[in-house]
């Protein structure tokens, strides 16, 4: 090798060395690299309590009524009240609260809670909303949306007026009129230090005692037929405020501790045929079902769909089963979306192509074999 050669394999061994120490030079040694400021931008996008990482912006309570509606109500209900799956968001706060920074119901042991009768920091919300929403494309809010979003649940709570504009420059004001803003305690020494008021060391050092230990009870009898709907269904009587949800005594008590075997996809698509005519195979009738279960994927279907299990909407296993051979009808249920098919519970209008709502019906209209 000449010497010229030696000289430049010399410098660029020094160099990647270099390199190598320049990124090994941090925790672990030889491990990766330290991220970037943009990369560590893009994840920093937490807001505390002092609104310190808030990012500027505004956003209109009509404009966060449009967003709901579209984006949120599905879940969350029109006015917040949500639905069986999940909590209430608005609910059990008064304008006295709004003075006092103290909902009073929340010293009453009955009912229910929502979330701004216990959040006690308006950051706590945009936050969350931001950083979650909606559960099927998380992050997927403008800074915009997010702002008219939070305003239009403020508006809800009474905290703001109808023609109120929520930013980043009066967000603090808004904090000031908060329900539940003196409710939060925060002397009790779960955070280490005294940023938070803490006047004594976090008890963390206990031993379980794991002697004497309760023995699991056992449920040995059951409410009798007869009294299950002595007075009325309950699912009908729900509370106004509060997760709290009635059975559905009209219906008789479940008495298996699983959910109720299902039958398979194949065996759904057989059940449906009329007799005296050949069942077909799910796997060979329609679109490639692995693609087609792609799909699902993509557009977030497993979300509240699971293949032979209910989530929030019904098994695709149970679709199958209810409209074999109906393409046509479920790909145009799966584009618009509605409610009282499969129980109270609305689906929202998918945002995916015709194309894949196409090929997902078609699936699913085949007996959605796996």
């Amino acid at each position: 090798m000449s010497s010229f050669h030696k000289a430049v394999l010399t410098i660029a061994l020094m160099a990647v060395a270099g390199l190598a120490g320049a990124q090994g030079a941090g925790k672990y040694p030889g491990v990766g690299r330290d991220a970037t400021q943009k990369e560590v931008a893009a994840w920093d996008i937490d807001v505390r309590p002092d609104f310190k990482g808030l990012p500027p912006g505004a956003g209109t309570v009509a404009k966060g009524q449009e967003v709901w509606e579209t984006q949120c109500a599905h879940c969350h209900g029109v006015f917040g009240e949500s639905n069986e799956v999940f909590n209430p968001l608005i609910g059990g706060t008064t304008a006295d609260d709004i003075k006092t920074g103290r909902v009073a119901k929340l010293q009453d042991p009955t009912g229910g809670r929502t979330t701004f009768m216990k959040v006690a920091t308006l950051s706590t919300v945009w936050d969350y909303i931001n950083r979650a929403m909606p559960w099927t494309a998380p992050k997927s809010l403008t800074t915009e949306e997010v702002y008219a979003v939070t305003a239009f649940l403020l508006n809800l709570s009474g905290v703001v007026p109808e023609n109120f504009t929520l930013s980043d420059k009066n967000i603090a004001e808004v904090q000031a009129r908060m329900p539940n803003r003196n409710g939060m305690q925060t002397k009790h020494a779960m955070w280490p230090g005294q940023e938070f008021g803490g006047t004594k060391k976090a008890d963390t050092a206990n031993v379980a005692c794991m002697k004497h230990c309760a023995t699991e009870p056992t449920v040995a009898s059951f409410l009798p037929e007869f009294a299950r709907n002595a007075h009325g269904n309950l699912m009908e009587q729900n509370r106004a405020v509060g997760p709290q949800r009635g059975a559905d005594t009209s219906q008789p008590e479940r008495r298996t501790s699983g959910p109720a075997p299902m039958a398979t996809a194949p065996q759904a698509l057989a059940q449906a045929v009329p007799a005296g005519q050949p069942a077909a195979k799910a796997d060979s009738v329609g679109p490639d079902n692995k693609a087609a279960i792609a799909l699902t994927v993509k557009n977030s279907c497993t979300a509240c769909h699971g293949m032979s299990n209910k989530i929030v909407g019904p098994a695709f296993a149970d679709v199958a089963k209810k409209h074999p051979g109906k393409a046509d009808y479920l790909a145009g249920k799966i584009k618009s979306g509605g409610s009282g098919v499969w129980g109270p519970i609305p689906m929202p209008p998918q945002p995916l192509s015709d194309a894949d709502a196409k090929t997902i019906a078609a699936w699913l209209a085949s007996g959605a074999g796996k």
